[in-house]
C-alpha cells in the first residue's frame, strides 16, 4: 500500500500524521506550523480551483499549498471513535469546559 498524504484526503476526513517526505527549509516550515508526527489533521476545505487546502491542526485552521500537502504522510482515522485521540485518550478526559464569558460558576455580568 502506498503512503497516503494530506493531498489525497477527502473533505471532512480525519487522519494522523505519520511523517514528512521533505527536507530542508520546507520541512522546518511544516514543523513550525505544528504539523508533526502524531498530530491529528482534518481537511476542512479546498479552494474552488483546488489550491490552497484548509486544514485543522492542533485546534487551529491553517491553509497550505497542495505541493506542501503532498509531503505530509498520514494514516486515516476511519476506525477510531471521533472523540479518541492518537494517544488513545478521549477528548472527554480534558476536564470540564468553562465558558469564559460567564466565569467558572456560570454567572454573567450584572
Amino acid at each position: 500500500m502506498t503512503d497516503k498524504t494530506v493531498n489525497d484526503m477527502k473533505i471532512g476526513e480525519t487522519a494522523v500524521v505519520t511523517g514528512l517526505g521533505c527536507a530542508g527549509a520546507l520541512r522546518r516550515r511544516i514543523i513550525d506550523m505544528g504539523i508533526t508526527p502524531g498530530a491529528v489533521v482534518i481537511l476542512r476545505k479546498a479552494a474552488p480551483l483546488g489550491d490552497p487546502l484548509e486544514i485543522n491542526v492542533r485546534g487551529y485552521e491553517l491553509s497550505i499549498r497542495r505541493s506542501e500537502a503532498k509531503e505530509i504522510k498520514v494514516i486515516p482515522m476511519e476506525n477510531r471513535n471521533d472523540r479518541e485521540r492518537p494517544d488513545g485518550r478521549s477528548d472527554q478526559s480534558r476536564g470540564p469546559r468553562i465558558d469564559l464569558r460567564r466565569g467558572p460558576r456560570g454567572g454573567g455580568r450584572r
